[in-house]
């Protein structure tokens, strides 16, 4: 690249496995990560990030994002110049909010708009580079596309089918001050279960999509689930303390993501209140966020600095 170009992103928070759906639904929240890259001469690297994460993430070459965009240009065949990278992250990190997937969609996202009019990056294509860079797609797939998504693999690589929710459906999130290793969160659950457990699950994932695309007032019978959030409980004790405490009260209350963050999937703003003061009676403190659907995924654009960027 012999210009510097600059590109402004921003992707959305998010929380898979909804209850029912593991490692196959994922919802787009209204938390964002933002960020502006600048290319520089090849080899200058420039990292400064504030916010979440600002005292804990690498300023060097294995900063998630610079790794997803020095992916993305691998994949296209192009040499990487020297970055210039200013985040600035709201989403909270190691809370089952996709802190990670947020970071590799915004990484190839970046990529996509540095070489725009060079390379050509189709939403079949970021979903793949993000998965690989993943391991999953169930929180690459709203960060990139927004709404509720639906994600699988086939032969020929990630897919994903995005669908709108329910106007009356309200996102809350309680965020406690501790973290949980998405890591150790997937090992704790089983390779195998149960069959009446997995007909059990297939079941409550059918009627989540109906749920949150249609019927809200079904959602607390289809965030039920038997495959992996009781396997998790004794890694993350307050966690299910608020999810037991919750749904004992009528609301529809899951583990958000690996955790240790808890999503409630409210049938109204109104309930949402109701849902606080549940929380504040556990002795665990909990920050809450009163969210809504992000419908419109992770955006790149152009960026001249002090002006509006333009898309």
């Amino acid at each position: 690249m012999t210009e510097s170009r600059s590109v402004a992103v921003r992707v959305p928070a998010t929380s898979a496995n909804l209850g029912p759906g593991f490692d196959t639904l994922g919802l787009a929240l209204s938390v964002y990560d933002e960020l502006t890259v600048t290319t520089l001469p090849a080899g200058e690297l420039e990292i400064v990030v504030t916010g979440e994460g600002a005292a804990d993430v690498p300023t060097d070459a294995s900063h998630l994002v610079v790794r997803a965009i020095a992916y993305a240009f691998e994949a296209a065949g192009r040499e990487l110049p020297g970055l210039h990278l200013e985040a600035h992250n709201t989403i909270p990190h190691g809370r089952g909010m996709g802190s990670s997937g947020a970071a590799v969609a915004a990484g190839i996202l970046a990529a996509k708009g540095l070489l725009a009019g060079d390379v050509d990056f189709d939403d079949a294509t970021l979903l793949r580079l993000a998965t690989e860079l993943e391991g999953h797609p169930d929180n690459v797939a709203p960060a990139l596309f927004g709404g509720l998504t639906i994600a699988w693999i086939d032969e020929s690589g990630p897919q994903h089918k995005k669908l709108l929710v329910h106007r009356g459906v309200a996102p809350l999130v309680f965020v406690p001050d501790f973290q949980m290793s998405t890591s150790v969160a997937r090992g704790l659950a089983p390779v195998q279960v149960p069959r009446e457990d997995a007909v059990f699950n297939v079941s409550r994932s059918a009627l989540l999509i109906a749920a949150l695309t249609q019927s809200p007032e079904l959602l607390f019978a289809a965030t039920e689930d038997k495959l992996h959030q009781s396997y998790r409980a004794q890694a993350m004790p307050a966690t299910d303390a608020l999810v037991r405490a919750l749904r004992a009260e009528g609301f529809a209350a899951v583990v958000s993501g690996a955790g240790p963050s808890v999503l409630v999937l409210a049938d109204g703003p109104g309930r949402r209140l109701e849902a606080l003061e549940v929380a504040a009676r556990q002795p665990t403190p909990w920050a809450p966020h009163l969210l809504a659907v992000d419908v419109r995924g992770a955006t790149v654009r152009e960026y001249t600095e002090g002006a509006t960027p333009r898309a």
